[in-house]
């Protein structure tokens, strides 16, 4: 990979992946391409390949779990198939919205249509209770809006607004049209769901706002809950579903719910066309191609995206999902390995050490903050590569052959509702995985203390025993450190050792931090990037952790004999490469609580003193920032 050395000191980023970007292709089927996307790329590939091997059966497993998920992929590829049957599976759905006449009837069919995944004007969930953490609570929320974000519906948000609803109107009508409806029926329910989806969004939250983790905690009684609204019986739907009485629910959205019964009220029309074109646009793609070409219109609208993926990835990517455990239990173990997971927990272990030392010898938190704080990081869960044991769900999700892929994923769907129902007041399974080993991320859990990484994303230029150790501390380094960070971000910050939301700062340190915090809201708030420009309130809480996790990374590699600055800081700018389409980079700068990749690189490197010295970075290079301008965290 060419670097071009002078441009360093006015953008590391270009510098280090300038060629890259210039000859990089974007996939007609993505919105993007680059380090994080080729992993991705890579994986589908093998993957594939594998789950077509099975599916022919040139392949055999003995894992009854795994071959459910190969027989879903072979329903999900008969495309011709389902071409010859036409709208009939959807059809029957719809006549469930269809024979809808009031609230009433709606409640009668609430409980089953929250296990198939169907529309609700409450969106129920369970996890760990935010201030008990060791058990599950019930978490109740708002539905999803038509366009991307609130932030979407503001005024001045209106030629963008305007646009994206009648490119929506547009592909539902095509969509109700195949599938029966006259143009007068197929119109009257746009116009009457696109009023209903107005009536919402004033009231759910902007992705801002659900940045901030401890605004989701407001525990209500159920009866105080049911007393949003007349028009439905929120406390008989939540007996049926958790098959008791909670003392309490954790409502996220209070401003919705204050205004629930208002929206609701003398609209049921409006709430069943918003209803029935939810449920054609949650399955039309599981019926013919050229429905699934259609249904995908808008989505490739807001991303840039060229094309549909191809049947195969099609078939692939839904039976992963649904059996996500499975599918990465198998990529685990057959691509990365024991030894591999050995290692890089390893290295886990090291970086955790790391921290502390630096917690320990942290200047502004006082004694008995640092005490917590460390005592937090003893605490920390570390999940890596693949899971010890897959969760008991995957025993029981069957899949029929001789049915349709609709009626399938249904069934599928409420075996796997009424397990999650299930767990409601039980104790938290603190280790369980939620994402796929063969998912390229990583994450922090505030409300288990948990760091999970992934065996995808534990590869070059993340991690290989073929790069130095200065590389691979640039990569996947800052990339468990930056998750580590999470634990004492302006959200991770909020919860104790065990994740219950616990105030465990003194209120001069939660000052301090505060004003640090805003600093990096600062540092990166306006900048411009794709035509617009960041929300530093939006993207703080990655930022802070972009910045812990580099730091903390660096102090790690120039432990190491083999040291070398310039190495660390140009695989750290070339984990962020992407080349993406303007339209998915501006949706990404409304919805993300990430940065633009090139500012992640940039700007957290700048705030590093070790970058000046490795480049000579001098008073009057583009990459040159005043050493008081530099925000330091941890």
């Amino acid at each position: 990979m060419a670097i071009n050395k002078e441009l360093i000191k006015d953008d590391l980023y270009e510098a280090v992946n300038g060629d890259w970007i210039k000859d990089a292709k974007i996939p007609d089927d993505k919105p993007a391409t680059g380090g994080f996307n080729d992993l991705v790329d890579g994986i589908d590939k093998q993957m594939m390949a594998d789950f077509a091997a099975y599916a022919d059966g040139k392949e055999k497993s003995d894992d009854a779990r795994f071959n459910e998920m190969i027989k879903l992929y072979r329903v999900a590829k008969k495309f011709k198939l389902r071409k010859k049957v036409g709208p009939k599976p959807l059809k029957r759905m719809l006549y469930s919205v269809e024979g809808l006449n009031s609230y009433d009837d709606y409640q009668t069919q609430w409980r089953n249509w929250i296990l198939m995944g169907m529309p609700s004007p409450v969106a129920f969930d369970i996890d760990a209770d935010m201030k008990n953490a060791t058990v599950y609570a019930l978490f109740a929320g708002a539905p999803s809006l038509i366009l991307p974000d609130k932030s979407y519906y503001a005024e001045e948000k209106k030629e963008q607004h305007d646009q994206l609803l009648q490119l929506w109107s547009g592909m539902v009508k095509e969509l109700l049209t195949k599938v029966g409806y006259d143009d007068k029926t197929a119109d009257q329910h746009i116009a009457n769901a696109k009023v209903f989806d107005a009536l919402l969004a004033p009231h759910v939250k902007s992705a801002e706002e659900a940045a901030d983790y401890s605004k989701m905690y407001n525990p209500q009684s159920l009866a105080e809950l049911a007393g949003s609204t007349d028009q439905l019986d929120i406390a008989a739907v939540i007996k049926q579903l958790v098959k008791a009485t909670p003392d309490k629910v954790i409502v996220m959205e209070p401003a919705y719910f204050k205004a629930l019964d208002g929206i609701l009220k003398d609209h049921f029309d409006l709430f069943k066309s918003w209803a029935l074109i939810n449920v054609v646009r949650a399955n039309a793609s599981y019926l013919d191609d050229e429905m699934r070409e259609i249904n995908g219109r808008y989505s490739r609208a807001l991303s840039g995206s060229k094309k549909p993926v191809s049947q195969e990835k099609f078939a692939y990517y839904l039976a992963r999902d649904i059996f996500s455990q499975v599918a990465g239990d198998y990529y685990g173990k057959k691509y990365f390995g024991p030894q591999a997971k050995a290692d890089v927990h390893h290295m886990v272990e090291q970086m955790v050490k790391v921290y502390k030392g630096r917690l320990a010898n942290n200047t502004w938190l006082s004694k008995a903050t640092r005490e917590k704080a460390i005592l937090k990081l003893d605490k920390l869960g570390i999940q890596v590569g693949y899971p010890d044991k897959i969760p008991a769900l995957y025993d029981k999700l069957k899949v029929d052959e001789q049915e349709s892929l609709i009626a399938n994923l249904n069934q599928l769907a409420v075996v796997a509702s009424k397990e999650m129902f299930a767990r409601w007041n039980k104790p938290v399974d603190r280790m369980r995985w939620e994402m796929s080993a063969a998912t390229v991320n990583a994450y922090y859990h505030p409300f288990k203390n948990i760091i999970v990484f992934p065996a995808a994303i534990l590869q070059a230029p993340f991690y290989s025993l073929k790069q130095t150790s200065s590389q691979n501390y640039g990569g996947i380094g800052a990339v468990i450190a930056h998750e580590i960070s999470h634990a004492f971000d302006n959200n991770g910050a909020l919860f104790d050792e065990y994740g219950n939301l616990n105030n465990w700062w003194t209120p001069e340190d939660s000052a301090h931090f505060k004003k640090l915090a805003q600093k990096m809201i600062d540092e990166f708030d306006g900048l411009p990037i794709a035509g617009q420009q960041v929300n530093g309130k939006l993207t703080v809480s990655e930022n802070i952790a972009d910045g812990g996790g580099l730091s903390c990374a660096l102090e790690a590699a120039k432990q190491e004999d083999d040291f070398n600055a310039k190495e660390f800081f140009i695989n750290w700018a070339t984990i962020w490469r992407m080349k993406a389409t303007q339209q998915y980079e501006q949706l990404l700068l409304s919805i993300d609580v990430h940065a633009p990749q090139k500012l992640r690189a940039n700007v957290q490197a700048q705030n590093q003193a070790d970058f000046y010295t490795a480049f000579d970075i001098q008073p009057g290079d583009k990459m040159y920032k005043a050493p008081e301008d530099r925000v330091n965290i941890w």
